[in-house]
């Protein structure tokens, strides 16, 4: 299986309350296989991109693809997973190291920064969350 994850997160205010936005399709037909926001309470705007992939790599470790494409509109993570910049921040660190961990159980998996109107979904998806102040799955895959 051949899958495409879309990830966001965002905090109103920085730090604030935060939630992050996760979309899974199947590459081959744009079916989705999961769409879901998730409440991350008070946290910083970075940490909940992080943590938006955390929960993403979760749901799609959970479909075992043999191939993972990764999108998301943070510049600043992409470029970090990518080991183009370092991750400097304290706060940071443990979440990059869980992407880390949870990167190599995959067989094939890449990462590639996408303009913000090429994650609408994910983006709306943490938005809804944050307005519930709760998770919200939208739609799930049944082996998800």
């Amino acid at each position: 299986m051949h899958i495409v994850l879309h990830v966001d997160g965002g905090a109103r205010g920085n730090p604030g309350p935060a939630a992050a936005g996760v979309c899974i399709t199947d590459r081959d037909t744009a079916a989705p296989l999961l769409e879901a926001g998730f409440w991350l309470g008070q946290t910083t705007n970075n940490e909940a991109e992080y943590q938006g992939l955390i929960r993403g790599l979760d749901a799609a470790i959970k479909l075992s693809p043999t191939t993972l494409v990764i999108h998301a509109d943070s510049e600043l993570m992409v470029r970090q997973v990518q080991g183009k910049y370092r991750v400097k921040a304290a706060n940071l660190k443990p979440l990059f190291r869980q992407v880390a961990d949870r990167l190599a159980e995959l067989p094939e998996w890449s990462i590639e920064h996408v303009r913000r109107n090429k994650n609408e979904r994910a983006d709306e998806l943490a938005n809804l969350a944050m307005d519930a102040e709760r998770d919200v799955i939208v739609s799930a895959h049944p082996k998800g």
